[in-house]
């Protein structure tokens, strides 16, 4: 269904190259959102704005490292001098390393934590003036964080996953109390299994095989949906936050 209160907003999406960013942006932009798309990967986002563009719709690709405040600073100024102003920002960014707390992995910790807790704070700082700006002038303003079941669900070999996760779900929260006077909705949505290339990253052979056969016992979510549910999200009238869901695939306990 399309959502004609999109059509005035002008979106941010992080991690749009592939998942569920890439398919909350295409939502978004179908339903007539100005849509920036930032990842590092340049070509994957140059191949979905100009698909995005073939459909009709309005994307702007923006390369940038989430991890690296200069990158996250000039792809502020990008969006800015482009489109100006945001009032719908997706901190959608994340990475899925899991391995023994044991095993000391000092590489993956610093990864996640930079990736999936400091990348969003850094989007938070980069767009969060414009979402307060678009809230005081009677306008809807949106942050959603993408979490995950792992924030409260606990997983052997995906501590630090968890707790950056646990990390995200908690600053939504937290962010909302100072947000929410200001008309800002803060959301935070935490899928379960969800079929998109995070798996991918996993380098512990044992790790990706047992959750490759998650994959074949559990139908999964797909990055649609949970676009489907983003989408749904943003697109309520401005007084009504949806500040916490957790979707998860039927079979999935």
């Amino acid at each position: 269904m399309s959502h004609p209160a999109l059509a005035t907003r002008t979106a941010v999406v992080t991690g749009a190259a592939s998942g569920m960013g890439a398919a909350t942006a295409r939502l978004l932009a179908a339903n007539g959102a100005r849509v920036a798309l930032l990842a590092r990967r340049t070509e994957r986002l140059d191949a979905l704005a100009a698909e995005i563009t073939a459909a009709g719709g309005q994307a702007l690709a923006v390369t940038a490292d989430v991890t690296d405040q200069a990158s996250v600073d000039a792809a502020a100024k990008a969006v800015h001098d482009a489109y100006g102003p945001v009032d719908l920002v997706v901190n959608n960014a994340g990475v899925m390393l899991p391995n023994p707390l044991t095993d000391g992995r000092i590489d993956e910790w610093t990864r996640m934590i930079d990736t999936n807790l400091t990348g969003a704070l850094r989007i938070v700082r980069a767009f969060t003036a414009d979402l307060v700006a678009a809230a005081a002038e009677g306008r809807t303003a949106d942050l959603v964080n993408v979490s995950s079941i792992a924030s409260h669900v606990s997983f052997p070999d995906y501590a630090v996953y968890g707790a950056t996760k646990a990390a995200v779900t908690q600053l939504s929260a937290a962010l909302r109390t100072e947000l929410s006077p200001r008309d800002v909705r803060v959301s935070a949505v935490e899928p379960g299994l969800t079929d998109t290339e995070l798996a991918g990253h996993i380098d512990n052979p044992v790790l990706r095989e047992q959750l490759g056969g998650l994959f074949t016992m559990v139908p999964a979510l797909t990055a649609d949906d949970i676009a489907d549910l983003i989408v749904y999200t943003v697109s309520r009238p401005r007084h009504v936050n949806l500040r916490h869901l957790v979707a998860l695939p039927t079979r999935q306990a």
